[in-house]
């Protein structure tokens, strides 16, 4: 029998180990030790600690660890409601915050603001006052004055995970900003909410205990933790285990739940695999275009953003550029050419902020510079792929390989379940992803970096492909599995005729690879030539990248070609 995960570790361990006797206190403590926690003997009061009394008794004679034990139920309980209110509430208010329009999103950040300037005790004394000195008034006190921790928390983590490249894919497929939310942000952030979420119950039930000890909280003739340490601590210098006693009980909780968190912080992004999945065949989704439209047209396309003084600059100048179906072409440049947004722009992922203007943007007809209809965004889905240059940071940390690659399948061409994970199983085998049965339930970390490069193609492939934009799928990668990943692009392009975009800094590996080569700087393109005449190549700039690439003949006693700036010369 397999021992689970988490029970490998010692915190886990002592976490299941503590769980369980939680539970068992919760639900059995006052049907075993009720009778005894209620039962009173004058004689026997105020006893101090024996065998037969651990914590004592009370003035009535009442066993105090029966009543430590039955009090862990309301204790309990209360911590788990007031913590469900804070959570529940902080992350709607959060997640409201990211998807309202951003003059929304700075009053509803600032009324968080103001709430946190006031201490978290404070604000839960206040609610106290507002609905009563009653068990519920406190379980309502405490969680209101927690949601706006929770709040904070969660609008900060969904904004850093907003603007991350697999939300900008989930966009460019169709789906809206609710459903993105929901099912690309909060699963990456729950597991800091996690670890928060247990550390606040852990505050909660100290909150409690305080709240009960001030008599604020529970009142008689009820009893939880706090009550009964406001008790003890009567008796403190006679008999200190009747304060002690529901201390410890309060500590051992706490630290359970935190132990809790650490846990789920660890195992929370985890997914099993799926089932051994049978091979058949599939039926393609095809396109209401034929296959000799032109793939792209871009003419005259400027991009530009806010500048630091308000107004608009322009970083992309007048980009001319047509592919037709099947055919290679490649983009190359130094960092901040503007390669990587021409790209963007194509397939539609730049921001709101980004001003896009051109006289004509067309993907297969399809105007790229107005919002899409539905079916628009349905065929942009199926027909266009992205493979962005950090596989890593673009694949969705939370979820499985298997299941970002069904996502185009299911959500644009219809397909059930079943039939777009027989299709993802294909396409890992097409890209040659070992053991794609089982690598298909794997997250994206436990893939190495060739092989989430080449899972990225496979995902492009499961609709139908008739532009792939790669934007340098290569950096970083060694020259083994830049090989592998560009036979895989090859491969791919064989079996869908798509077009490519390629997009890199090195001139020699486009030129062996793509049939055009674009030439950018300073978002201008300044050459365009065929890839088997760049020894022809006339620009400067295009001669001092070809220079830069060293081969068998060059002499390593010469100075290194350096590529100046762009009003000076070329020195080669």
């Amino acid at each position: 029998m397999r021992i689970p995960s988490f029970l490998r570790s010692p915190q886990g361990l002592a976490a299941s180990i503590g769980l369980v006797l939680v539970i068992l206190a919760t639900v059995f403590g006052p049907i075993v030790f009720g009778d005894l926690a209620t039962e009173r003997s004058i004689p026997d009061r105020q006893q101090g600690a024996s065998l037969g009394h651990p914590f004592g008794t009370d003035e009535l004679g009442r066993d105090l660890f029966a009543r430590v034990v039955v009090a862990t139920r309301v204790s309990v309980l209360l911590t788990l409601g007031a913590t469900g209110i804070s959570v529940v509430g902080g992350v709607l208010l959060g997640v409201i915050a990211v998807l309202l329009p951003k003059v929304l999103q700075r009053l509803v950040a600032g009324l968080i603001d103001i709430l946190l300037s006031f201490p978290w005790l404070l604000l839960a004394l206040f609610f106290s006052v507002i609905w009563g000195t009653t068990a519920v008034g406190a379980m309502l006190a405490v969680g209101f004055a927690g949601i706006p921790v929770f709040a904070r928390l969660t609008s900060t983590l969904a904004a850093s995970v907003a603007g991350s490249d697999y939300v900008r894919a989930a966009g460019m497929l169709g789906s809206g900003n609710l459903r993105t939310t929901f099912r690309h942000v909060v699963p990456n952030i729950l597991p800091p909410l996690l670890v928060n979420t247990a550390a606040h119950a852990s505050v909660t039930l100290l909150s409690f205990a305080a709240l009960s000890f001030l008599g604020l909280g529970v009142q008689a003739p009820e009893y939880d933790w706090g009550r009964l340490l406001n008790e003890g601590s009567k008796r403190i210098y006679v008999d200190p285990m009747a304060a002690i006693g529901p201390g410890i009980a309060i500590v051992l909780v706490g630290v359970v739940f935190a132990l809790l968190g650490e846990v789920f912080s660890e195992s929370g992004g985890r997914r099993l695999p799926p089932k051994a999945v049978r091979r058949r065949r599939s039926t393609d989704y095809v396109a209401p275009v034929t296959d000799e439209t032109t793939t792209l047209e871009m003419t005259d396309l400027r991009v530009a953003f806010p500048g630091r003084d308000g107004g608009m600059v322009e970083r992309v100048h007048g980009v001319s550029l047509t592919i037709q179906p099947g055919e290679t072409v490649g983009i190359v440049g130094e960092s901040g050419s503007g390669k990587s947004v021409t790209a963007s722009a194509v397939a539609g992922l730049l921001g709101p902020d980004a001003l896009v203007t051109s006289t004509r943007l067309m993907f297969r007809e399809i105007d790229m510079t107005a919002v899409p209809n539905a079916s628009e965004r349905r065929r942009l889905g199926l027909e266009q792929a992205m493979i962005f240059q950090d596989p890593l940071t673009s694949l969705n940390p939370a979820l499985t390989i298997g299941r970002q690659m069904r996502e185009a399948s299911e959500v644009h061409a219809r397909m059930s379940r079943a039939d777009s994970l027989r299709r993802a199983v294909d396409k890992l085998n097409l890209v040659r992803i070992p053991d794609a049965e089982r690598r298909i339930g794997q997250l994206p970390h436990e893939f190495s970096g060739g092989m989430r490069q080449r899972a990225m193609i496979a995902m492009g492939l499961m609709g139908n492909p008739r532009l792939i934009i790669a934007d340098e799928p290569t950096t970083a990668l060694d020259v083994t599995v830049q090989r592998q990943v560009m036979q895989a692009l090859r491969e791919a392009q064989n079996t869908t005729g798509a077009a490519i975009l390629f997009i890199s800094h090195d001139i020699a590996l486009v030129s062996g690879f793509c049939d055009r080569i674009i030439v950018m700087r300073d978002g201008r393109v300044v050459e365009e030539i065929a890839a088997d005449r760049l020894d022809e190549a006339q620009h400067p700039y295009t001669r001092g990248l070809i220079a830069c690439v060293p081969d068998m003949t060059t002499d390593r006693t010469a100075v290194l070609p350096v590529i100046a700036a762009a009003d000076e010369e070329i020195t080669v």
